[in-house]
């Protein structure tokens, strides 16, 4: 799993590219660098609606695959390669993350109680 944790400066508008896959673009701007980076993600299919609960300058971090790809040119056959960042996950630097079922029922969230005082009649 990669991650890239910086401040969103761009959220680009849903591109529908063809009649089955449409794609999303945001930028990150790595902000933990003597030398900060605009990084370009893309959102495909499902995955567009993502960015829609941030906002431009909100510090997150992006979960994403990197995939490659080439291209021959037809007029020369020559082949170029590109890279794209595929994001699958976005959360806000800071905040908790949810916590996981563990057997809690109905959709409920388990949250342990610490420090809780258990009355149980074991010895130990």
């Amino acid at each position: 799993m990669l991650s890239f944790k910086g401040t969103i400066k761009l959220i680009y508008d849903t591109n529908q590219v063809s009649e089955k896959f449409k794609k999303r673009e945001f930028v990150i701007t790595e902000s933990n660098s003597p030398y900060p980076q605009d990084v370009i993600f893309q959102l495909t299919q499902e995955k567009v609606d993502l960015i829609n609960d941030y906002k431009v300058g909100e510090e997150v971090e992006v979960n994403f695959n990197l995939r490659g790809r080439g291209w021959t040119n037809p007029k020369d056959n020559t082949t170029r390669y590109f890279n794209s960042l595929d994001a699958w996950k976005i959360a806000r630097v800071g905040q908790a993350q949810p916590v996981q079922n563990n057997g809690a029922s109905n959709n409920e969230e388990f949250t342990p109680q610490m420090n809780a005082v258990v009355d149980d009649d074991l010895p130990f």
